[in-house]
């Protein structure tokens, strides 16, 4: 515990500066993040980052997380779009298949591409909701933790009916809705502080789906460690685990709050 606890108050004095300066300097930051959560998602399938596959499905996740301001620079000097960029370097990885006579086959190529989707869509949320606001970063990752710290207390306390056993023994039914109404009380007092949403009604509800759907983030990844025979997607976080062990919900609640028109 007391390693956990260390590392998160280390990794925060460097987060949360990056956050609060925003612009240039946290879309960076977040770049690098993505290509930490990429190198472990890849290796996960004994898919090397230094190789041609692997720097491939980078260059996929770097044109992916490209903000706005960016990408409309890029279509200026080039014509194209980022997802036009991204499926042509998607079509000469499958190419890539035939120059190493399937050595690099359709399903590494096929695993290649939903990862850099998963973590590319993911993080670019995550650039995007910042140009926002802070607050509604700050409201994600509340969120996020409150909804973690409730369902892990109050699953052991009070908790008896196994969630999905078979993906995550230890979560439990009671511990899922208690991560829920610790995560809608937190949002009360935010949104006293710090009004984001313009009803008290719309909060609650883009808070319980976002608790919800956070908690089905950890639980494919989950799914996705236990597919592997993983323990943890990296060391990079003693205590924690590695980037992905700390963004899996975040790359879930993000883009939800986009499509629900919460943030833009």
């Amino acid at each position: 515990m007391k390693q956990r606890i260390l590392t998160a108050i280390v990794a925060a004095a460097v987060f949360v500066p990056l956050v609060i300066v925003g612009g240039l300097p946290f879309t960076v930051a977040v770049y690098v993040i993505a290509t930490i959560g990429l190198y472990e998602l890849l290796r996960m399938r004994e898919i090397q980052l230094l190789s041609v596959e692997g720097l491939l499905t980078w260059a996929a996740l770097a044109v992916l997380l490209m903000p706005v301001g960016w990408e409309s620079a890029v279509y200026q000097a080039l014509n194209f779009t980022k997802i036009e960029i991204a499926f042509a370097i998607v079509l000469i990885l499958l190419t890539h298949t035939v120059v190493v006579k399937n050595r690099f086959t359709f399903d590494h190529a096929a695993f290649s591409v939903l990862g850099a989707l998963y973590v590319g869509i993911g993080f670019y949320y995550l650039i995007e909701t910042r140009l926002y606001g802070i607050e509604y970063v700050v409201y994600a990752l509340m969120v996020i933790w409150t909804t973690d710290s409730g369902a892990y207390f109050v699953g052991r306390k009070m908790g008896k009916r196994k969630l999905w056993p078979e993906i995550s023994p230890n979560k439990t039914v009671e511990g899922f809705i208690g991560g829920i109404v610790c995560a809608v009380v937190f949002a009360f007092v935010f949104q006293y502080f710090y009004p984001i949403a313009s009803t008290y009604t719309i909060l609650v509800a883009v808070t319980v789906i976002a608790s919800i759907v956070g908690q089905l983030g950890d639980l494919v990844e989950s799914a996705l460690k236990r597919h592997y025979a993983v323990k943890d997607s990296g060391k990079l976080l003693p205590g924690h685990g590695g980037i992905l062990d700390r963004f899996d919900s975040l790359l879930f609640v993000l883009p939800l709050l986009h499509f629900l028109h919460f943030v833009g």
